[in-house]
């Protein structure tokens, strides 16, 4: 059975920082490209970032380029997201989703798993 587990989320003033972490298990891990995404209330679910199985190819959106980090630890299955100069507007519950694949994906659907997500609140 395959568990994402967010942690690490909460409420932070505009300009600070958070690190959201996922910790995978019930897949191999090393070999799965995972992503975040974010859905604010009454918007879509959109990708936020991606890596790959080996951590060498990111992708970020443009509304975080500079300012969000993905990386991952194969060693403990699990994936982070570093988030700082953090915005009101990066308001919203954060998933992180996994794709059997490997490669970065950049739509929802392409992902084979998701977690429970963790809300993240940015006060300006």
């Amino acid at each position: 059975q395959v568990q994402l587990v967010e942690s690490g989320g909460g409420l932070v003033q505009a300009g600070g920082s958070l690190r959201v972490s996922c910790a995978a298990s019930g897949l191999t891990f090393s070999t799965t490209a995972m992503g975040w995404f974010r859905q604010a209330p009454g918007k879509e679910r959109v990708l936020v970032a991606a890596i790959s199985w080996g951590g060498d190819i990111t992708h970020y959106a443009d509304s975080v380029k500079g300012r969000f980090t993905i990386s991952r630890d194969n060693a403990k299955n699990t994936v982070y997201l570093q988030m700082n100069r953090l915005r009101p507007e990066d308001t919203a519950v954060y998933y992180c989703a996994a794709d059997r694949r490997g490669l970065i994906a950049t739509m929802a659907g392409d992902y084979d798993y998701w977690g429970q997500g963790t809300q993240v609140t940015v006060s300006s």
